[in-house]
């Protein structure tokens, strides 16, 4: 058995691929329409797995967009996806400098937990050893729920 992927389905592309090409640095990897089934597959893999992701050697993010708009709800019951990340707190700055709330900021200097445009919780864990604690993370509460 080989795990692939993981599909979301979303409601905006633009503010999806902003989240997660332009927050979260993955890259698209292919893309499929289907005229017929009124929907499209945009497939996002993490920086570090492009070479394996071309080769459909490494776990890709499945975006789904159906064209007919629908409602989304019951993000929370997915669970979660997880990136480790070679800095927590450069992230966690530049998802912030977009926009994107940090539900449970880094306190840690190890993790963190935010959320896509549909509700998606993401946690990012500090590759290696934690970072040592800093400010503003520190002190921040946690938003909300993650």
């Amino acid at each position: 058995m080989q795990y692939l992927h993981t599909m979301i389905r979303i409601s905006d592309i633009d503010a999806s691929l902003r989240f997660f090409c332009d927050g979260l640095g993955l890259s698209e990897v292919r893309r499929y329409d289907s005229e017929s089934g009124r929907f499209t597959l945009i497939f996002l893999a993490a920086t570090d797995d492009m070479d394996a992701a071309r080769t459909q050697k490494a776990p890709l993010i499945e975006l789904t967009y159906n064209w007919d708009p629908e409602d989304y709800t019951g993000g929370r019951n997915f669970g979660h996806l997880a990136y480790r990340v070679d800095d927590i707190y450069a992230l966690c700055t530049r998802l912030q400098d977009l926009g994107i709330t940090i539900h449970r900021p880094p306190r840690d200097g190890h993790m963190a937990f935010i959320k896509s445009p549909d509700g998606i919780s993401i946690e990012l864990l500090q590759s290696g050893d934690a970072l040592p604690p800093s400010e503003p993370w520190l002190s921040m509460p946690n938003t909300g729920s993650w």
